[in-house]
């Protein structure tokens, strides 16, 4: 499958069958997340894989996973983040941007359903799994195996803005 297949496959899942993630599996969706970039290859992002049930409970103290049987929560590291010298803009949300598509495209690679969810209260999740000041949750990935019908590859056409919308050459 290209890579555009891939990309137009993928869709967000709300409702998943209690069929745990593979651990084989699990662990390729970490490796996608470990080749992902990061400027200047600081590599500012932490990662917490939750798949036991107490976890998940902690998780949906903060946030909706629609029933996914895993988790990964997305942590910026703010002490280690690059920070462009022009204007300070730090990177880490960026860079766990990345992180977090990487983990999404290889989990619809595998046959896994994902949804990224931005959503959720992180001062309950500093709490629940204590993080350290430095870190901040910056979004939570749920994984599983999808319950619903999936989604049409071609929809973009219809859900997307035009691309000639979207780019300008040379000038806005």
């Amino acid at each position: 499958m290209s890579f555009l297949e891939l990309a137009k496959k993928r869709y967000s899942v709300r409702s998943y069958t209690p069929q745990k993630v593979e651990e084989e599996k699990l662990d390729k969706i970490l490796q996608a997340a470990h080749a992902a970039p990061t400027a200047a290859n600081l590599q500012p992002v932490r990662l917490i894989a939750v798949q036991s049930e107490e976890g998940l409970e902690k998780i949906g103290k903060a946030a909706n996973i629609y029933g996914a049987p895993l988790a990964v929560i997305v942590c910026a590291d703010h002490n280690k983040a690059w920070v462009r010298p022009f204007d300070k803009k730090q990177t880490a949300d960026i860079d766990a941007s990345i992180l977090t598509d990487h983990m999404m495209l290889e989990a619809a690679e595998l046959g896994l359903g994902s949804v990224w969810v931005c959503y959720f209260k992180p001062d309950i999740i500093k709490k629940e799994f204590e993080l350290p000041g430095n870190l901040e949750p910056i979004n939570i990935l749920a994984i599983g195996y999808s319950n619903e019908e999936a989604a049409d590859p071609e929809r973009h056409s219809q859900t997307r803005i035009p691309i000639k919308e979207l780019v300008s050459y040379e000038k806005l």
